[in-house]
């Protein structure tokens, strides 16, 4: 019932979205929808490097390959220094 669309359904779908939105909003919903598009694509990207990088950094710790970075992340982390305010 719903799977095959004709042109004349198609144009009527077409000409209620240009009543309903107008001209000038439908370019930019549609560049709103093309960045969102690449946004999904690049974090889709982004978790598969990190699922193949944190695959490796398990292969290193079994290999006994584990550097200890630990003491100096926190040796060279800035401190925010507060003033003690007097009571009177």
């Amino acid at each position: 019932m719903f799977g095959r669309f004709g042109w004349a359904e198609i144009l009527v779908i077409v000409v209620l979205v240009l009543i309903l939105f107008g001209h000038n909003k439908i370019p930019g919903m549609m560049k709103n929808l093309a960045d969102g598009i690449n946004v999904f694509k690049k974090e889709l990207k982004n978790k598969q490097i990190k699922k193949d990088d944190a695959g490796k950094s398990l292969n290193k710790k079994e290999n006994g390959d584990v550097k200890k970075v630990g003491a100096a992340k926190i040796k060279n982390a800035p401190i925010k220094k507060t003033s003690a305010k007097k009571s009177k």
